[in-house]
């Protein structure tokens, strides 16, 4: 890895807010409310803190021998490190991350047990996987709202226009929360919902008269968070020329398969912006010779067979998620546009609504849907799947 090699923090962060104190919100990651609804449901232990994660990271790091490096990526707005994993050495580049929104949880543990095995493991599927891929995951990308357990980040607009003092003249943004309720006090401690804050042009400056902008325009990089994750894809993108793939672990509301009353375990999505070559998607015509949303369907039918191959468990009903969708402000509309396949997972539920078994069978589906996807890029079998049975994996109910 380029650079020198920063050491983890192993004192770092507050402890996790108790869950019992604060209710989930059903709100998306790429249909946001300004002000998401709130349902109340019970608490469950088993949380990562950030904390947690610096030590499992470390010990990750020094049991192998050598597979894993774990460095700091960048700091959230709070000063907390956001860590990425590089496992690997192959030239097909996948990044993932989890925990963009700090109270969708699972999708961190499930990484973290990724980390470990693919960089431990010696069996010949795990070292294939070390041989062709280079995978840099980043778990927990938001840390200042893990450690609120909720949705924004922990930032004010005053903090954002010091950074930025062109945006003076400019209203907030269209994501930044500053409401207050009986669950959430985003008016104490404001907040931006990061997964806007994305944006396809990877040097774009901030300018005060793209604010307060909207959720189908672009967004700004305002967030330190997303400058991280920013950074990150174009380190990758000027070792390797590009991003392959980039997974996006995120949590949804509880839906049913469309049509029946079948509990849906986590929703897929390759879409999340009109095609550049269509008249809705004219405006991201420069983008149009770098979108390769075929491969985007590819790797989600991967995905999608290998959770199928689970068998008869309860925990396997997969849906696409809501398709149509123009947001080039998400990480995975503007890295779609800069040649990255895309693959969303919507996990059911949020963290706190389910029991620890539950918990652990959801991250399980995810563990093996993403390894049909690490495993089919290893070989190159994903350019032998059909895209158009992207299309056959059956709606949810929403």
């Amino acid at each position: 890895m380029k650079g020198k090699k920063k050491k983890l923090a192993l004192t770092c962060s507050a402890v996790l807010l108790s869950a019992g104190m604060l209710a989930p919100t059903y709100d998306s990651p790429v249909k946001a409310d300004p002000v998401p609804s709130v349902m109340k449901k019970p608490p469950v232990s088993g949380f990562i803190s950030h904390d947690e994660l610096t030590k499992k990271l470390n010990q990750i790091e020094k049991s192998s021998q050598g597979n894993v490096a774990v460095d700091v990526a960048g700091y959230s707005n709070q000063g907390r490190e956001i860590y990425k994993a590089t496992i690997g050495s192959g030239d097909k580049v996948v990044l993932i991350q989890s925990e963009i929104h700090g109270n969708e949880k699972v999708g961190t543990k499930a990484l973290l047990k990724m980390i470990k095995q693919i960089g431990s493991n010696n069996s010949p599927e795990m070292r294939q996987l070390r041989e062709e891929l280079t995978i840099v995951a980043m778990p927990m990308i938001n840390p200042d709202a893990t450690e609120l357990n909720r949705r924004g980040n922990d930032m004010t607009w005053d903090e954002v226009t010091a950074a930025f003092p062109q945006l003076e003249p400019a209203d907030p943004s269209w994501n930044y929360y500053t409401y207050k309720n009986q669950y959430w006090d985003y008016e104490s401690k404001p907040g931006f919902d990061m997964n806007r804050d994305f944006n396809p042009d990877l040097d774009y400056v901030p300018q005060p008269e793209d604010f307060p902008g909207s959720s189908s325009e672009p967004g700004w990089y305002i967030t330190p968070e997303s400058q991280t994750v920013r950074d990150v894809y174009k380190g990758l993108q000027s070792q390797f020329g590009t991003v392959d793939v980039f997974i996006d672990l995120h949590h949804q509301g509880e839906y049913a398969i469309e049509g029946t009353d079948d509990p849906v375990t986590f929703s897929l999505s390759g879409e999340f912006i009109p095609h550049p070559d269509t008249e809705e998607g004219e405006k991201y015509s420069e983008y149009a010779d770098q979108y390769h949303v075929d491969f985007s369907k590819q790797l989600n039918v991967a995905a999608y067979d290998a959770v199928q191959q689970m068998g008869n468990s309860p925990f396997g009903n997969i849906s696409l998620y809501e398709q149509d969708l123009d947001l080039p402000g998400t990480a995975l509309g503007s890295f779609a546009m800069n040649g990255s396949g895309t693959v969303l997972f919507e996990i059911t539920g949020q963290t706190q609504d389910f029991g620890q078994k539950k918990m652990g069978q959801l991250r399980k589906a995810v563990e093996t849907g993403v390894y049909g996807i690490l495993e089919n890029v290893a070989t190159g079998d994903v350019h032998d799947l059909d895209a158009d049975r992207y299309d056959d994996i059956p709606l949810d109910d929403r």
